[in-house]
């Protein structure tokens, strides 16, 4: 009885003289690897905290990218302490990875998307975009989907892998926009008239800017009407503002001012039959 004993109490001394130290070691390295990795995941998100220019998004995702990658690290670190060969595991890590990224490269896509998205940022929540067609106000991005509003308010998810791939018109981008008409005017106005009273409409208008100066110039010969195309700048904010109320008073000034504007007629004339 005292003999196993003796032999129980030095296998357990020979046990602990052989992997105390790495046991010990692997709890120190754990200890580490783990203050370590969430050290570095608070000091990402505070460095997105303090810069407003950065998305909190793509800090989110960096963060919790960077402590896992330390935490993986720390795990072969862990392993290699008690001599296990790495660089096999390392292998076979490496081919289920592919394996995975094969069976979800349509999500992968996706992701990569997204990042490349938060990180060059062509456009941000609260902009008004066209995206291959689509277009709606940017109410959120995440890794996986775009988030539009219509102007009717119906909810678009798209895919970032179809934004990224495409062209991208974001109309919030710049502080002002040029607003567009073109009126049209019979052939029998006065062409300067009709000219005249689009440009004091145009200078009226407190929301359109002096500089650049309003474009007023005849454009068009038309069937029917002498086109005219004007053009003035005003802040982004105002543009649908200045669209819609300067085209109604222009039609109202035409209309005091006696300026026709033609629309299309149909001209039917009946044969009866003489017999």
């Amino acid at each position: 009885m005292e003999e196993t004993a003796d032999k129980a109490m030095e296998l357990v001394v020979n046990t602990l003289t052989t992997y105390g130290m790495s046991v010990i070691g692997a709890i120190v390295t754990l200890i580490i690897g783990w203050w370590l990795a969430n050290r570095i995941r608070g000091w990402i998100n505070k460095l997105f905290a303090r810069r407003e220019e950065l998305d909190p998004m793509l800090g989110s995702f960096l963060a919790s990218f960077a402590r896992y990658l330390v935490l993986a690290a720390t795990a072969l670190a862990v392993l290699a302490k008690f001599g296990i060969e790495t660089t096999s595991l390392i292998a076979m890590l490496g081919a289920a990875g592919l394996a995975i990224g094969l069976a979800l490269q349509g999500t992968l896509s996706n992701i990569a998307a997204g990042v490349m998205i938060l990180i060059f940022r062509p456009f941000k929540v609260g902009d008004f975009v066209e995206i291959g067609g689509l277009n709606g106000t940017v109410k959120a991005v995440s890794l996986f989907v775009t988030e539009l509003a219509t102007a009717d308010n119906i909810q678009r998810l798209v895919p970032n892998s179809q934004i990224w791939g495409a062209a991208i018109s974001n109309y919030s981008a710049h502080d002002k926009r040029r607003v567009d008409f073109v009126f049209g005017i019979g052939y029998g106005a006065d062409i300067n008239k009709a000219m005249a009273i689009i440009l004091e409409q145009a200078h009226a208008d407190e929301r359109v800017h002096k500089d650049p100066e309003p474009f007023v110039a005849v454009s068009n010969l038309g069937d029917s009407s002498v086109d005219i195309t004007t053009r003035v700048w005003a802040n982004t904010s105002d543009y649908w503002g200045v669209k819609f109320d300067m085209t109604k008073k222009v039609k109202e000034a035409f209309d005091a001012q006696g300026i026709d504007i033609p629309f299309p007629t149909r001209t039917v004339f009946s044969v009866t039959d003489a017999n």
